[in-house]
């Protein structure tokens, strides 16, 4: 599919179509929802002129979140947003509320060059398209990643901090640990579990399958899944849960039953987001370095927009495993 093809379809002129996609404000709001509306329809992707508007700043960044209403993203976006305005950009955020159209959505701004450059948060994209876009377009993936991209990425080793917490129940004197992980069909997800099955195998601990329950984020599945494994005939004694909104509501359905948290049940979260200090009692977690990812993020990002060539695209960056109460047996005092 040619421009041309597209100005045939729309029944107006390829330089018509030219302006909608690299200047809009010059076309008249019929003619540019006309126009688009084809273009949406034959998914036509202005790749051919990609150096052309490469020249042509708007000076907006695109972030992309998968769910705005996770406290976790706040530090992140902080992140991007100080870098940006530093350097004379503006922020403008998408929510694809976990929806992998919603993204593609977002995508196609980029494509259209609507914004100078995009930083994803999340990445359900089939991954030989991004990998073309970003050839193409400015484009950094943060906290999520792709395995064997090329794609310049920004994140932590999902895989071995979720090992750290899982070996610091072990420590605790644990054996019959449970996991409450991320979705599945996204890569963290598989990667915690990943970690939580090498530390319990490197032990010679049993995984037991019950031990295994699938969460959605949120506090409430968190909540759900934590009453599942109370309900069993050897319950577990101890909980790893995939962030902190997860183990939150799992302390809360251990309070709930009667029980306490951590002489019945020790509890460890991740991320480290601001409520893992104030819940009682006081949640153990891995800590991100939120803030840092997103610096980070967007220094690559201005990197790619001025044209430069990265010499180094995966940045791994360092976790901490944060011991509070949730995790640690209180002993009487006689």
């Amino acid at each position: 599919m040619k421009m041309s093809d597209v100005a045939k379809l729309a029944n107006v002129s390829p330089a018509t179509v030219s302006r909608v996609l690299s200047n809009p404000d010059l076309v008249s709001k019929e003619t540019r929802e006309k126009v688009m509306e084809v273009i949406n329809k034959v998914n036509y992707k202005p790749h051919i002129v990609a150096r052309q508007f490469r020249t042509k700043e708007t000076k907006i960044i695109l972030v992309v979140v998968p769910d705005i209403t996770s406290a976790f993203f706040s530090k992140v976006l902080r992140g991007i947003e100080h870098v940006a305005v530093k350097n004379g950009y503006q922020v403008i955020l998408g929510d694809t509320e976990n929806d992998t159209d919603r993204e593609q959505e977002y995508i196609n701004l980029l494509l259209q060059k609507q914004a100078d450059g995009m930083v994803l948060l999340t990445a359900r994209q089939d991954k030989a398209k991004l990998e073309e876009i970003a050839e193409h377009f400015p484009m950094v993936l943060a906290c999520e990643y792709m395995d064997g991209s090329n794609v310049p990425t920004v994140s932590i080793d999902n895989i071995s901090s979720a090992r750290k917490a899982t070996e610091h129940l072990i420590q605790q004197g644990h054996t019959k640990i449970a996991h409450i992980t991320g979705p599945i069909n996204v890569v963290l997800g598989r990667d915690r579990l990943r970690g939580f099955q090498q530390a319990m195998m490197s032990h010679d601990l049993e995984i037991d399958s019950a031990y295994i329950q699938e969460g959605d984020f949120s506090f409430e599945s968190g909540y759900n899944q934590m009453l599942k494994f109370l309900a069993l005939e050897t319950p577990p004694t101890a909980v790893f849960a995939f962030n902190d909104e997860m183990a939150m509501g799992a302390i809360k359905a251990v309070k709930d039953s009667n029980l306490l948290v951590p002489n019945d049940v020790a509890i460890v979260g991740f991320d480290n987001i601001k409520m893992a200090s104030v819940i009682e009692p006081n949640l153990t977690t891995i800590d991100q370095p939120k803030y840092e990812i997103g610096k980070k993020a967007m220094e690559l990002l201005l990197n790619l927009i001025n044209g430069e060539e990265l010499q180094k695209k995966k940045f791994v960056m360092k976790d901490e495993l944060i011991v509070r109460e949730s995790s640690e047996i209180v002993k009487n005092i006689l």
